[in-house]
């Protein structure tokens, strides 16, 4: 039978079969957890629900959590709950397995959970804080890049009237 193997999820579609395998759920990606990481994966949906509104939606082999830009999200693995959180800021505790810039403004941080227990402070009130400064960290890095981009257009028309004054 004609067809072909998906490039991203490697499985093989027919010929005109309808094929997205871009499009998963939250239910899909919690489905196979141990009771232990279902437990902490709904402790720590509650929690980040009650800071407010946000969209929750499933992307990939993640969740993600957004107020206009995301401010973190899970990827649900066999054995924890791998957590990036966006903050202005690079935090140093235990709980960080990685820390790294993810832009400007944003610096990313890796946290493991493993059990429901660990949805408490500090974590907590890195996601709150994450929550707090989503929009502020989002938009400076825009009017960094768009302040940049006004020096650029304006160093460009410097050069022009220099060049045009040599001619002349």
């Amino acid at each position: 039978m004609a067809g072909r193997e998906c490039y991203h999820c490697k499985q093989w579609v027919d010929e005109g079969a309808a094929h997205d395998c871009w499009t998963t759920t939250e239910a899909a990606l919690t489905r196979d957890l141990s009771e232990e990481l279902r437990e902490a994966w709904e402790r720590l949906r509650d929690t980040v629900t009650e800071f407010g509104e946000q969209r929750i939606y499933a992307s990939h082999h993640s969740i993600m959590f957004a107020r206009k830009a995301c401010y973190f999200f899970v990827r649900p693995k066999k054995s924890a709950l791998e957590v990036c959180i966006f903050l202005g800021r690079t935090v140093k505790a235990p709980q960080v397995r990685r820390a790294d810039s993810a832009s400007r403004t944003k610096v990313f941080h890796i946290i493991h959970v493993t059990h429901r227990d660990q949805v408490e402070a500090p974590i907590t009130d890195w996601l709150r804080e994450a929550y707090d400064t989503s929009d502020a960290l989002s938009a400076r890095g825009a009017k960094k890049t768009a302040k940049k981009a006004a020096r650029k257009t304006a160093s460009k028309s410097a050069k022009k009237a220099k060049q045009t004054k040599k001619k002349a």
